[in-house]
């Protein structure tokens, strides 16, 4: 996936409200899948079943990233649906069991950040934030919300109470878990010992060297080191989340009536996947995911990216639902049709350029629903599989969400433009050429980005072996510093990628 920053221009009503609310430094935006209402009855059934199928599999993510989450969550939203704060209407709860409007206030703030980040951690830094009202004011709170009837995650014999004592320094302490994910920790702490999320269990990095350990299911497991062994919890049926990835399953299957018959061999292939957690199995759907072309309706539903896992190798949940948006594909299909030109022109050794490239699928597409690592904070381009011998052999898909990258521009205030430009000319640039490039860039950073190259044969086709921790990050800026090269180029116009006379200002 590219950063997550904003793009491109699109036309729309007038009157559409994007942009919803601010919490703290994020934006809570509209994005709306106008296309829906133009698709098949059988391709909006489809879809249904694949957004349940995405619902599903939702707290699957929340658990990943970090163990606490789903009590955590279920402690917010009881609060904050039977809590009365002072002033309310009659009829929200009785006065005498109201709660300040501060204590309110900040629990409804905190528990805003909490359904953005999908918990505690904020996405861009990976640091904690705790709850703004003192600990005091919050099992008030929470006490007032159970004289109402609210429930809490309460385990056999547990008090509230003591549930809120065994949370406090969760929700209030900054020094306890204080990073979901540190690739680059203090001298002498080990990445996995201080990284919070639930991907492995009292397992450091310098132990899996020492025991030169080797996963059977590296993308889809937990690690965890029970009585001095080490021991993969393995995510499919009759395993680790099995509750959530048999109703995923069963979403999928009712959705094969609807597909087209090369996806109903992609959702049949991702579910023998969830069935058997096999590395095989998950090699397989990614080759028939790739193989459909041409499907109007398409998901993305698994475990996906490595962002998450310090060692850069557990894939974290995800799943979208999409369909083509046939009006802007233009632009990424003329960039995928001429990937060879741009292959054979790669700034690096030619012995690391592919001669014949596989190839890419590449569309606009506009999302319905997206869950796990992938919403609610949304990428804007996605270029999978993620297995390098795949992409290599049977190419790739990449697709730029223009509903998304729609809803940002939509969205993004003026002031933004002119707070970052020199001069009065720069701001008017910015503003009649940033969505435009933002989304040429995406478009690039994804199709000759991600899909370009060839790794040496030393790496038997899996970079992240060697390049470990690092690998993320140093693959998503090969991509950008790829799209970067190019746009510059002249080929782009006479591709009819931007107008000559327009070249110089866009780039």
């Amino acid at each position: 996936m590219p950063p997550q920053s904003p793009a491109p221009a699109t036309s729309a009503p007038v009157d559409r409200q994007y942009l919803l609310e601010r919490v703290d430094e994020a934006a809570v935006v509209q994005v709306y899948a106008d296309g829906f209402r133009d698709l098949a009855l059988r391709e909006r059934i489809l879809i249904w079943h694949l957004s349940q199928a995405a619902i599903a599999g939702r707290d699957i993510f929340y658990d990943q990233r970090y163990a606490h989450n789903l009590e955590m969550r279920d402690v917010l939203e009881a609060i904050l649906t039977h809590v009365a704060r002072e002033g309310r209407e009659e009829g929200k709860g009785r006065k005498d069991e109201a709660v300040d409007a501060e204590t309110v206030a900040a629990i409804e703030h905190y528990t805003k950040l909490f359904w953005i980040n999908t918990g505690p951690y904020n996405n861009l830094t990976a640091r904690k934030f705790v709850l703004g009202c003192t600990p005091a004011a919050f099992a008030s709170a929470a006490r007032a919300a159970a004289r109402e009837g609210a429930v809490f995650p309460l385990r056999g014999g547990e008090t509230l109470d003591a549930l809120l004592a065994r949370l406090e320094p969760l929700f209030f302490d900054p020094s306890v878990d204080p990073t979901v994910t540190s690739k680059t920790p203090p001298p002498g702490v080990d990445i996995l010992a201080a990284s919070a999320n639930n991907l492995y269990v009292g397992v450091t990095m310098t132990e899996l060297e020492i025991d030169g350990f080797s996963e059977e299911h590296p993308l889809n497991s937990r690690l965890v080191k029970r009585d001095g062994r080490l021991e993969e919890e393995v995510y499919r049926i009759g395993g680790r989340y099995n509750a959530q990835i048999k109703e995923i399953v069963r979403h999928l299957d009712a959705a094969i009536a609807y597909a087209t018959e090369p996806m109903a061999r992609a959702l049949r292939a991702l579910i023998r996947f969830y069935t058997t957690g096999r590395e095989a199995d998950r090699e397989a759907y990614d080759i028939a995911w790739v193989q459909d072309k041409a499907s109007p309706v398409d998901t993305i539903n698994g475990f996906v990216e490595v962002y998450l896992d310090a060692r850069s190798i557990k894939g974290a949940w995800e799943a979208l639902v999409f369909y083509v948006n046939r009006e802007k594909t233009h632009q990424i299909q003329t960039i995928a049709a001429n990937a060879q030109w741009f292959e054979d022109r790669m700034p690096w050794d030619a012995c690391y350029r592919k001669s014949g490239v596989q190839a890419v699928t590449a569309n606009a597409i506009d999302i319905v629903v997206e869950t796990g690592e992938s919403g609610p904070i949304t990428p804007v381009g996605i270029n999978l599989p993620n297995d390098q011998a795949i992409r290599e052999r049977y190419g790739s898909k990449s697709v730029s969400l223009s509903n998304v990258i729609e809803a940002y521009e939509k969205s993004t205030i003026p002031e933004l433009r002119s707070e970052f430009s020199w001069t009065d000319q720069e701001t008017a640039r910015a503003m009649k050429w940033s969505a435009f490039a933002g989304e040429l860039a995406t478009n690039m950073h994804e199709v000759i980005g991600h899909g370009s190259g060839r790794v040496a044969r030393r790496l038997n086709g899996n970079p992240q072996a060697a390049l470990k921790e690092q690998f993320s990050s140093i693959e998503e800026s090969r991509a950008d510093l790829v799209a970067l090269y190019f746009i510059p180029d002249p080929k782009l116009v006479e591709l009819g990628l931007i107008a000559g006379e327009d070249h110089a200002d866009v780039i």
